[in-house]
């Protein structure tokens, strides 16, 4: 029943919408000067070849750009730490202190699975730093387990 009803009313807007289209002729003739343009001889470079060489130009530069990101980053030797393996020893030296700290005020010891998940992420996270020693993203993955860690360990110990 409302599908008859649906089509009656768009048949009758359809209808209501033909009869406000009136075709308006143009107030001149408009082919003499479509005829002379068509047969003016194109006195500018179409735009298409002028700026070809611009993108070529430009996809050689962003080739040579993504190039230059893919490379191959030569790694320092093993003996010298980078910045980012030196702030991730400094900041598991801190995280250390701050969990014996915590342990030593609440000796209750806790085998809460969500504790150890987190300490095992966190040794991943420093393995990955020692094969990539340069990547900031990784200190900052440490630093967010590091400071999970210490927030889930001092709701474990208040209880």
């Amino acid at each position: 029943m409302n599908d008859i009803h649906d089509s009656e009313s768009d048949e009758r807007l359809r209808w209501q919408l033909r009869a406000l289209r009136s075709d308006a002729p143009p107030s001149r003739d408009l082919w003499p000067g479509i005829a002379a343009r068509l047969d003016a001889p194109q006195s500018r470079v179409p735009r298409r070849r002028a700026y070809a060489w611009l993108a070529a130009a430009a996809a050689v530069v962003m080739a040579f750009g993504i190039g230059w990101q893919l490379r191959p980053v030569a790694h320092a030797p093993a003996a010298s730490t980078s910045l980012v393996q030196q702030e991730a020893e400094a900041m598991t030296q801190d995280y250390d202190a701050a969990l014996r700290r915590m342990q030593a005020s609440a000796p209750t010891a806790s085998n809460d699975p969500s504790l150890h998940e987190l300490d095992r992420s966190a040794a991943l996270i420093r393995d990955a730093l020692q094969r990539d020693p340069d990547a900031g993203f990784l200190l900052q993955r440490l630093r967010h387990t590091y400071e999970k860690r210490l927030a889930l360990t001092q709701r474990t110990l208040l209880g």
